[in-house]
């Protein structure tokens, strides 16, 4: 099993930027791929972004995020970030990262999480 920690969440102004990281330990070679979904109040979980430990491939950010978000990893620390860019009210949520065998935007498809971070995006 895969242990995960994000930090990096908090109260930023509209217009800043974040990066948060994903710690992983623990069976860290039985997972290839890391994502990050987040969740707001009342919301439904929502993929933002993934990528591949090995190769860097990573797919394309969803709409609601495209051009503000970027994903990377740092194999020698096992932690992947998350960018953010140009946060705005509607970024307020719980950040999730997660690890799964497949790259994927499905959640079905991530089978260890992080306890999440919060993230607050004030106008």
């Amino acid at each position: 099993q895969v242990q995960l920690v994000e930090s990096g969440g908090g109260l930023v102004r509209a217009g800043g930027s974040l990066r948060l990281s994903c710690a992983a330990s623990g069976r860290t070679n039985s997972s290839y791929v890391m994502g990050w979904f987040r969740q707001a109040p009342g919301k439904e979980r929502e993929f933002l972004a993934a990528i591949s430990w090995w190769h860097g491939r990573t797919t394309s950010p969803t709409d609601s995020v495209k051009g503000r978000v970027t994903i990377s990893r740092d194999n020698a620390k096992n932690t992947v970030y998350l960018q953010m860019n140009s946060l705005n009210p509607d970024d307020t949520a719980v950040y999730y990262c997660a690890a799964g065998v497949v790259l994927s935007v499905a959640e079905s498809e991530y089978s260890s999480w992080g306890q999440g971070t919060q993230v607050t995006v004030s106008s």
